[in-house]
């Protein structure tokens, strides 16, 4: 655990959250600045700051716990659907360092939009450099 870290505190019950799964690698509560109500957040127990921190045991309790909390989460709010994401790092959006997934539960005519809408402005890449991209990350 990390002594500065706001979700190892909640995660170590020092300070309260809204927990609506616990497992014994991973723990899940409400957001408390909520995007939509029902607004959840999926943490390791463990503190690993970015993705590739995360152990591999934690990663798979992290999103077992994110696709078994998944339809819980729809049902208890009526939502229509859900996104589901990671802000992994600063520059993506990371406001805590520490890993969490986010379940945003989503209603017809909400307002919001899909979860292409967070990069800005699409690239607009040749074959090549598409090729080129794939070839680097395999």
């Amino acid at each position: 655990m990390s002594d500065d870290c706001l979700f190892c505190s909640i995660v170590d019950g020092d300070i309260p959250g809204r927990i609506v799964a616990e497992r014994d690698d991973a723990l899940a509560f409400l957001d408390a600045n909520p995007l939509a109500p029902g607004h959840t957040l999926v943490v390791p127990r463990t503190h690993a700051e970015r993705l590739d921190d995360l152990s591999v045991d934690d990663s798979r309790a992290v999103f077992d716990l994110v696709r078994d909390l998944a339809p819980d989460v729809e049902v208890a709010v009526d939502a229509d659907g859900l996104n589901v994401g990671v802000n992994d790092g600063e520059a993506a959006g990371q406001e805590v360092p520490h890993v969490h997934v986010h379940l945003v539960p989503r209603f017809e005519g909400d307002g919001g939009a899909p979860i292409h809408a967070v990069a800005g402005d699409r690239p607009d890449l040749s074959d090549d450099e598409l090729d080129e991209i794939a070839a680097k990350i395999e």
